[in-house]
């Protein structure tokens, strides 16, 4: 039987937003790794844990991120 994961962790990945501000549809290409992010919506959504994901957003001044 498994345990139920701690109080101070989600059973789900917290995802983060970022805001196009330049497109509201488009697929991003990280340089890095070849790796493809949509953006839909205007949004951009991505796991906090992918360290990649977020710095290539944060480095871009087109994404802004969101706080909920």
């Amino acid at each position: 039987m498994r345990e139920p994961p701690p109080l101070n962790q989600s059973a789900t990945p917290e995802l983060m937003k970022f805001s196009d501000q330049v497109y509201t549809s488009r697929t991003l290409i990280i340089p890095a790794s070849g790796r493809t992010l949509p953006v839909a919506k205007g949004l951009a959504e991505v796991q906090s844990s992918d360290t990649e994901a977020v710095a290539f957003l944060k480095a871009h001044a087109e994404f802004k991120p969101l706080k909920e």
